[in-house]
C-alpha cells in the first residue's frame, strides 16, 4: 500500500471534520442572526419604558434544555454524568461562563457535555472512514485517534477564550462612551442608580453587552443587594482595570459620603488622559513594528528592482554575454 493510499482516510476524515465545522458555524451565524432581528423588533416596538428596561436587564437563559431543543438537553445530560466531581453551582465556574455573555444556569453542564461529544465524535468519524475505505497503519490510526480525541476535548475551551476575549473586547470599546453618559446624568441631579438605568437604557443599541451588564447591575440593586455588593458583581463579571477603577471609586464615594458628580468627572479627565496617553504610546511604536516589514518584504523588492539591472549590465559587460 503506498503512502497516498494510507493517507486518503486521514484527508477523508479532515475534511469531514471542516465540513462538520463550517455547518456548525452556519447554524450558529443563522440562529444569532434570527436572535438579532428579534432583538430590534422589541426594541423598536411602542411600549412603556418601565418593562422595557426590566426585560433587557434580565439575563437570557442560553442553552437551557426549553429553548435549545432536546439536543441541547442532551448535551446538558451528558454534562451531569461525565462530571459528577463539578458543582455548577461554584463560584469560579459561574463566573468563567459569565464573563464569556453565557449567564444560563444549565450552560457549564452543555459545555461539559458538548467536551465528551466532540470527543468521541471525531474520533468515530475518522475510524469510520478508516474502515468502510482502505485500512491504515493501526500505529497511525492511533496518533490520529488520539489527536483528535484531544482536539475535541480542547476545542470548547478554545472557543469560550476567544468569544470571552471578544467580549471583553466590546465591554472596553463601550465602556468610555457609558463613563461620559453617567457623568452627563449624574451632573443634570439624578441620583446614582438612576444614572445606571439610564446608561443601560441609552446603550442598548450601540453597546449591547455593556447594556446588558448595567440592566443587571440594576436589577440587583431593585431586588435588595447593597450598592457595594452589586457594584463588586460587575467589577467580577466585566473584568476590566478601568472597570475595576471605577468601582472601587464609587463604593468609596458611597462609603465617606462625598460628591459622586465631582468624583466622576475627576475619574472621567483622569481616565481620558489614560486614553490620550496610551494613543500617543501605540503611535510612537509603529515606527519600531515597522522596521522587520521594511527589512524583511519592502527593501529586498526595491533593492532588486533598482539594482537588477544594473547588475545585468554588469554581469554581461565583464563575461561577455
Amino acid at each position: 500500500m503506498s503512502l497516498s493510499d494510507q493517507n486518503i482516510p486521514l484527508l477523508i476524515a479532515s475534511l469531514a471534520f471542516v465540513v462538520i465545522c463550517l455547518l456548525s458555524i452556519a447554524v450558529i451565524l443563522h440562529f444569532r442572526g434570527v436572535r438579532y432581528r428579534r432583538t430590534m423588533i422589541e426594541k423598536i416596538r411602542p411600549s412603556d419604558s418601565e418593562p422595557v428596561v426590566i426585560e433587557q436587564g434580565t439575563p437570557s437563559v442560553e442553552w437551557s434544555g426549553e429553548s435549545g431543543g432536546g439536543f441541547v438537553g442532551f448535551l446538558s445530560a451528558i454534562g451531569v454524568k461525565t462530571s459528577p466531581n463539578r458543582s455548577v453551582s461554584q463560584t469560579d465556574i459561574k463566573l468563567k461562563f459569565l464573563r464569556a455573555g453565557l449567564p444560563g444556569t444549565n450552560v457549564p453542564t452543555v459545555f461539559w457535555g458538548t467536551k465528551f461529544f466532540l470527543a468521541v465524535a471525531i474520533p468515530a468519524v475518522f475510524l469510520v472512514a478508516v474502515i468502510l475505505f482502505k485500512p491504515m497503519n493501526p500505529s497511525h490510526m492511533l496518533l490520529g485517534t488520539i489527536f483528535l480525541v484531544t482536539l475535541g476535548l480542547f476545542l470548547p475551551d478554545m472557543w469560550l477564550r476567544v468569544r470571552t476575549s471578544g467580549r471583553k473586547e466590546r465591554l472596553a470599546k463601550g465602556f468610555p462612551d457609558a463613563l461620559d453618559l453617567m457623568v452627563v446624568c449624574v451632573e443634570a441631579g439624578m441620583g446614582l442608580d438612576a444614572a445606571i438605568s439610564r446608561v443601560g437604557e441609552e446603550l442598548g443599541m450601540s453597546h449591547p453587552d455593556l447594556s446588558k451588564e448595567f440592566n443587571l447591575l440594576n436589577l440587583e440593586l431593585r431586588a435588595g443587594k447593597s450598592r457595594q455588593a452589586a457594584l463588586r458583581s460587575l467589577s467580577d463579571r466585566m473584568d476590566i482595570d478601568e472597570v475595576n477603577s471605577l468601582v472601587t471609586l464609587l463604593i468609596q464615594t458611597d462609603r465617606f459620603g462625598t460628591s459622586v458628580a465631582q468624583a466622576l468627572r475627576v475619574f472621567s479627565e483622569s481616565f481620558r488622559t489614560a486614553r490620550y496617553q496610551k494613543a500617543e504610546e501605540i503611535a510612537a511604536k509603529v515606527g519600531t513594528k515597522l522596521i522587520f516589514p521594511l527589512v524583511l518584504c519592502i527593501f529586498p523588492s526595491f533593492f532588486i528592482v533598482a539594482v537588477g539591472p544594473a547588475a545585468i549590465q554588469i554581469y554581461r559587460a565583464l563575461f561577455k554575454v
